[in-house]
């Protein structure tokens, strides 16, 4: 006991101080909510969603809620799942919404550093890492714009990470559920039940559909309208979300949709697309678990989801901090200044956008304008790639023998 203390009182230090950038984050959010700042768009949805459920008024409709602050006007994108777990946002004041989910975001973010260096044998010690970590994640464009717009990018991820890198790790009877829950909210965490399946953690992932279709199912009975509504034409209608074209779209559906003009065999090509690149990203992730590499193999699954999502707006490339904490410990140095840099320039934000504007790109401004789904694409074929050089000079080496 008196040997551990040494090192527990410097993690907990390095805990207390990325804590206060929480209490930092909060405090702006009080300032924001005094002086009457429009701040946080999508955590006044969040917002808007719980209190119209309350009111008992439709969710999916064209028009604005009438339970959203004057100065936003978007829609309701969520399952019906998603509002009544938004409630906690209802006894919030509307303009301290935004401090609110900035201050659990910066949380979750502490968090996700924290068990993504542990899951990768290299737990922080050192009381100034933790706090210089989570400071510095806030220069990568995802992560200052989830904050900025209230998005829960950070939540949901941190869900994510400490399912399949600490409960489904130890084996937990409640492994699963938290995926379950953050595809309740985003159908998007979805993607991680066949990564639980595909790395053989069947029970897991069954416990995640069942979370899942267990939360929508309770919906059908309490807002059977809104529920039909939802799975019927919302869900399937990725316009609901804003142009699916725009720049900021970064996922194979809004690459194409750019360069095709919107053609309307858009979706199909990328979903063809995404399905040719699932064979060297299954593959590479099966290769990686079996090998002990969970944050690897989980990564990849990230990223080829942010792939094939028909709409993944920049700021939900946050799974950029935990693969940067995986290059760092592995010192991974040229790597990891090149994510640090594509990511903390914001540089698609510099890239002519917004209306036609995108279609008529040259080749230059193109891979620019496409540069987190190229870059991503790229990476997962060149990682199966080397998987299989490396698999195949295992195999010479042992048959030489």
């Amino acid at each position: 006991m008196l040997k551990s203390r040494p090192a527990a009182e410097p993690r907990v230090l390095g805990a207390a101080l990325a804590g206060a950038l929480a209490l930092a984050m909060l405090a702006l959010g009080v300032v924001a909510w005094l002086g009457e700042w429009h701040l946080g768009a999508d955590s006044a949805v969040y917002r808007a969603g719980a209190l119209t459920l309350l009111k008992g008024e439709p969710l999916y409709t064209r028009e604005a809620l009438t339970t959203l602050p004057p100065w936003v006007l978007l829609p309701f994108t969520y399952t019906p799942a998603a509002a009544p777990l938004f409630l906690p946002l209802a006894i919030v004041p509307a303009g301290l919404t935004w401090g609110v989910a900035g201050a659990l975001s910066l949380v979750c973010l502490s968090v996700v550093i924290s068990v993504v260096a542990r899951a990768c044998g290299a737990p922080i010690t050192r009381w100034w890492v933790l706090p210089l970590a989570t400071a510095g994640a806030l220069a990568l464009e995802p992560v200052w714009k989830t904050l900025f717009l209230g998005q829960i990018n950070l939540i949901l991820m941190a869900l994510v990470v400490l399912d399949v890198l600490v409960l489904s790790a130890r084996g937990s009877r409640w492994a699963g559920v938290l995926i379950g829950i953050s595809a309740a909210i985003k159908l998007t965490p979805l993607i991680f039940v066949p990564h639980l399946l595909f790395t053989g953690r069947w029970k897991d992932a069954l416990r995640a559909l069942g979370t899942f279709a267990g939360l929508e199912a309770v919906m059908f009975a309490v807002i059977p309208g809104d529920a039909v509504r939802f799975w019927t034409e919302s869900a399937t209608d990725p316009s609901r979300v804003g142009s699916v074209h725009w720049i900021f779209n970064q996922s194979l559906n809004g690459l194409v949709n750019r360069a095709s003009e919107l053609a309307p065999w858009s979706l199909t090509m990328a979903i063809a697309i995404a399905a040719v690149l699932a064979v060297p990203a299954v593959w590479l992730v099966v290769r990686l678990h079996r090998r002990g590499d969970v944050v690897g193999a989980l990564l990849v699954t990230a990223f080829y989801g942010l792939l094939l999502s028909p709409v993944s707006w920049s700021h939900h490339w946050v799974w950029t901090v935990p693969l940067l904490v995986l290059l760092v410990i592995r010192r991974s140095w040229v790597p990891a200044a090149g994510v640090a840099v594509l990511f903390a320039s914001g540089v698609i934000m510099f890239v002519p956008n917004g209306g036609v504007t995108e279609f008529g790109w040259g080749l230059g401004w193109s891979l620019l304008g496409n540069v987190y789904v190229l870059t991503a694409a790229i990476a997962i074929t060149a990682l199966a790639v080397r998987e299989l050089r490396r698999g195949s000079a295992q195999v010479a080496a042992v048959a030489a023998k």
